[in-house]
């Protein structure tokens, strides 16, 4: 009950706080948005890379 009740005195301090980040929040994921895809690819294009360069270690027999 203590934290429910810590919880709305913060929502009745600081609501222009919250009604900020409500709204900024949507925005700010947009933003963000191209840099999480081009983690990805990047991601997917060093993957490649380690397969490539595992590749005769592997066929040899060095992973098992």
């Amino acid at each position: 009950m203590l934290t429910f009740l810590l919880w709305l005195l913060l929502l009745v301090l600081c609501w222009p706080l919250a009604l900020a980040a409500l709204l900024l929040y949507p925005i700010v994921w947009l933003l963000l948005l191209p840099l999480r895809l081009a983690g990805l690819v990047l991601n997917g294009v060093f993957e490649l890379l380690r397969a490539v360069i595992l590749l005769p270690a592997r066929l040899l027999g060095g992973h098992r």
